[in-house]
């Protein structure tokens, strides 16, 4: 790999833009390899979440509230992304407010969460667990360097 600058040189360059045209790159990948499968990034996120829930737990709102800090992601509605994950029949709403996975949602979910596995192997393709795990404290030491707050389920 080619790096921007020397190590001199990056030791001297903005974090805030590297961070975020690495963010830019991830999600714009995402989004178009998801949306190549037929789907969405916040409906990808949705089926997770019921999936992990099971049958029982997941309801509208704790879906909602779960996913609420992503909006920054560039959701604008997760009551229509959810809404839109029933309607092409991969969630059901029991008349008790709970989402469950559709056999077809259980089997999309399965294809989703192949193509984010695989799409995690390509992002860290060349890093090390090592790597990346300091990777993630610096990040989080700039965000409270900063007094921002973030935390990922």
């Amino acid at each position: 790999m080619e790096y921007s600058h020397d190590d001199a040189e990056l030791v001297r360059q903005p974090i805030g833009y590297w961070s975020w045209a690495a963010s830019d790159a991830v999600v714009a990948r995402i989004r178009h390899v998801l949306a190549g499968i037929g789907t969405t990034q916040p409906q990808a996120w949705i089926l997770a979440r019921v999936a992990a829930a099971g049958p029982s737990a997941a309801t509208r709102d704790g879906v909602t509230g779960v996913l609420s800090g992503y909006a920054a992601a560039g959701i604008d509605d997760l009551d229509e992304e959810i809404d839109a994950t029933i309607a092409r029949g991969w969630v059901a709403q029991r008349p008790d407010g709970h989402l469950e996975l559709t056999a077809e949602g259980e089997e999309f979910h399965a294809r989703v969460a192949v193509t984010q596995g695989e799409l995690w192997q390509e992002r860290h393709r060349g890093i090390s667990d090592e790597e990346y795990v300091i990777t993630l404290k610096v990040l989080q030491r700039f965000i409270h360097n900063t007094g921002g707050h973030a935390w990922h389920h």
